[in-house]
Order: structure tokens, then C-alpha cells, then sequence
């Protein structure tokens, strides 16, 4: 029987590596039933003309699949996303097309929940300022900045969505003293109440966080969630975290609401256009804290990653359910053989 083909986008750095070896962790799954094909992703067009006859894509963060590039391809049956956010991919048209989404949703939840604390932490005691400070040899001027700081020991933390990578946010929040709550409309209180949380609605978030952490994945009804209505609803004294997704804030306001005093700091490790343009703003406000992207990295998560997107096509390819669907509606409509217990948390930080 030939081998299933499996598409992914050309590196935009070309390797004198064979694909077996450059994608090895992938094929780890995949190698028995399929081969992996490299194409070229430089436009919508050219990709569709090396893709049209793939059983299936792999992608992160090369180009869109969008809704033109899922009605030119003929046979695709899965699309492997390997992270947990699927905006890269128009998940509607994939599934009016009758083909499955994966993600990994739960290979790096422990790191990101990490960098999140860590730059909560940081913008608590102000870490970018007082370092800044020592450098140019204002070393008396940093503890008259944190007499002004309150103490993190009672502070309230908000969260904005209870998915995985929240509710392990929540677990480290605890020990260092903070009051958890979270608004999320598909996650029951019995959910946020077990894990010692208080479920709160969107305007009693916005009020009463001392801290505010962004989850929600990114899509229509999340971008840009955070804008100057919301800035404006907060505590001046409040502090913005997020390793979620750039697009739920909007950009501009955040930069307007620092800037004016409206909120007090941001730890950000996603912004809407990454990398940054040099003249941003947030480059350079002593009252922010930067970090590109990186929450997820460890030695572990990159690949896992790969390992687990290609046991998510293999399983797809081998007519079985996937671990982790998107889209689950569309599961009942395929030729697919429910192998385990289903549905799991899935989709962007669930």
C-alpha cells in the first residue's frame, strides 16, 4: 500500500538535512504509514500546488490555512497544528470541508504557567526598574519605589479563561498568598470552585484584580478583548500578564493606559506584531516587562511537541478519533474509529 503524504511547509532557511532526518520526531509515528513532503509556502498559490493531493498538513506558524487553501486541497483529512493555538488555521472552513484540526494543548502547561508567575512576580516588585536603577548607580532610589508597592500576600489575582494552563497559574498563585478569581463563560463554577477559585462575571474581574492574566485563544470573539473600555474599568494600581495571545489586547490602548497611569504595569511574552517594531512603545517603558514568546520553551517542549502532532495525524491517517480535536463536531461525520474515551479538554489553553 503507497504511503500516505503528509505536507509541511519549506524551511525559510534551506538545510543540506534529508526530511527523514529533519522531521524524525514526527516520523517517529508517522513513518510507517506516510511520508513527510516539504513544499514551498511563499504564497497561498504555491503551497495549494504542492498541497492539493495531501492526506494531510502539519503547521505552527508558517502560512495561514486559510479558507482558499482548504477548498484547493483534494484529500486532506487532518491538519496538525503543532501548538496550542489554531489561529493559523480557519478552523469553520475545516470543518465545512470535513477535515480535523489537532492541536497540542497540554505538552507545555507547567512552563507557561512558570513564565507567567515569573513575570507577575516581576512587575510586582518592579524587578525591570530596580535593576535599571542599580546600573546607573541609583542604588538609594529603588526601596522608595517599593514602599508604594503593596505586598503580594492578600492581593487578588484575575484570571481570564480557566483552561489548563490557568488553573496551573491558579495552583502556584496560592502559595505565594493570592486570592484566585476567573471569568470563563464554558467553564462551570463547580470547575473553579474545586480548584479553590471564586468565579466571577467579565466586569467584576475587571474591577476588583490586582493582577489580571490573559488566556483565552485567539479568535473573533477574543480579539482585542482588552481595549481602553476595559483599561478604564480597572484599578490604577492594577498590573496586566499575558502569555496567552497577543491580539486579545488591544495594543494601543494597553500602551495608552501605561502611559496615562490608568494601569500600573504588564509582563507581556505576546504582542500583536511580533517581533516589535524598534520605535514601539513598550520597548521602552520602565513599567513593562518583555519577554519574546518564549513561555513554552524548555528542553522538553519542542520535542514533544513534534511527537505528539505526528502521533495526532498518524492517529487521524490510521482512521482513528485524535487525542486532542479542535473541532470536534466533525468528528461524527468522518470515517474515524473512536478508540478511547472522548471528548478531552481540547482548543487553545483548554
Amino acid at each position: 500500500m503507497p504511503k500516505k503524504k503528509v505536507v509541511v511547509q519549506l524551511p525559510a532557511v534551506a538545510r543540506e538535512v534529508p526530511v527523514s532526518e529533519r522531521y524524525s520526531l514526527e516520523l517517529e509515528a508517522l513513518d510507517s504509514i506516510a511520508e513527510i513532503v516539504e513544499v514551498d509556502g511563499s504564497s497561498a498559490g504555491a503551497f495549494i500546488q504542492g498541497a492539493r493531493d495531501a492526506d494531510a498538513l502539519i503547521t505552527s506558524w508558517g502560512i495561514n490555512i486559510d479558507q482558499q487553501v482548504i477548498k484547493g486541497l483534494d484529500k486532506c483529512v487532518v491538519i496538525g497544528v503543532g501548538s496550542v493555538g489554531v489561529d493559523m488555521v480557519d478552523v469553520d472552513a475545516a470543518t465545512e470541508a470535513g477535515i480535523v484540526v489537532t492541536n497540542v494543548p497540554d505538552v507545555f502547561i507547567e512552563e507557561v504557567a512558570d513564565h507567567t508567575m515569573m513575570l507577575l512576580l516581576g512587575c510586582a516588585r518592579r524587578v525591570k526598574l530596580m535593576d535599571k536603577m542599580v546600573r546607573q548607580g541609583d542604588w538609594y532610589k529603588g526601596r522608595p519605589v517599593l514602599n508604594e508597592v503593596p505586598r503580594l500576600w492578600g492581593q487578588t489575582l484575575g484570571l481570564i479563561s480557566f483552561g489548563n494552563v490557568a488553573r496551573a497559574v491558579a495552583r502556584r498563585a496560592k502559595a505565594f498568598g493570592l486570592h484566585v478569581i476567573a471569568y470563563d463563560p464554558y467553564v462551570s463554577e463547580l470547575k473553579m470552585t474545586g480548584e479553590g477559585v471564586e468565579p466571577v462575571t467579565f466586569h467584576e474581574l475587571l474591577e476588583r484584580s490586582d493582577y489580571l492574566s490573559v488566556h483565552p485563544g485567539l479568535n473573533e470573539g477574543t480579539r482585542r478583548m482588552f481595549g481602553a473600555p476595559e483599561f478604564l474599568a480597572m484599578k490604577n494600581t492594577a498590573v496586566v500578564i499575558n502569555c496567552g495571545r497577543g491580539g486579545t489586547i488591544d495594543e494601543p490602548a494597553l500602551i495608552a493606559a501605561l502611559d496615562s497611569g490608568q494601569i500600573a504595569a504588564a509582563g507581556l511574552d505576546v504582542l500583536e506584531t511580533e517581533p516589535p517594531a524598534s520605535d514601539n512603545p513598550l520597548m521602552d517603558m520602565d513599567n513593562v516587562i518583555l519577554t519574546p514568546h518564549a513561555a513554552s520553551a524548555t528542553t522538553r517542549m519542542r520535542p514533544e511537541t513534534r511527537r505528539r502532532v505526528g502521533r495526532e495525524v498518524a492517529l487521524v491517517l490510521s482512521g482513528k478519533w485524535p487525542m486532542s480535536c479542535v473541532n470536534p463536531t466533525v468528528l461524527p461525520k468522518v470515517e474515524l474509529e473512536r478508540w478511547q474515551p472522548y471528548p478531552m479538554e481540547r482548543g487553545p489553553n483548554r
